[in-house]
């Protein structure tokens, strides 16, 4: 498993996302994103209709019909019922899973919690981790 920290300093997970959930859709993967915030979900679901220019993600909710059609979902729970093999961690707070890749997105308020799952995850066979920061307008991988 593949797990990609993600400082945020500028930009918020809900400006993020829509990058991340192109990205994966090219890849031919699908996506669960997590957050326990309802209103964060409900931000991200927006953001990803009208964030990037001539694009719209379709995404849904977990609890609306037709879930496991989504190629991206949106959910307060690990519970992938789209298959997703790709998960995005919005709210900043590290879950479990059976996932391929999985973006932790935290805010500068979370760092001490990034570290500790960093530390965790480290100890972990068969996990590579990455960190990610905001220089500018782009994303550079660093320490």
């Amino acid at each position: 498993m593949r797990v990609d920290f993600y400082q945020l300093t500028k930009d918020s997970a809900e400006q993020v996302l829509p990058q991340i959930a192109r990205n994966t859709l090219k890849a031919g993967e699908r996506l669960l994103v997590v957050s326990d915030d309802a209103a964060q979900l409900k931000r991200t679901s927006e953001a990803l209709w009208t964030r990037l220019p001539d694009t719209f993600l379709a995404n849904g909710h977990a609890a609306d019909p037709h879930a496991d059609r989504q190629p991206i979902l949106l959910s307060s729970e690990v519970a992938p019922a789209n298959g997703a093999k790709f998960m995005a961690l919005a709210d900043g707070v590290w879950r479990d899973g059976d996932f391929a890749r999985v973006f932790l997105l935290f805010p500068p308020d979370r760092i001490d919690d990034a570290r500790g799952c960093w530390r965790m995850l480290g100890q972990r066979e068969g996990v590579e981790r990455r960190y990610w920061r905001q220089d500018g307008g782009k994303w550079v991988e660093g320490p």
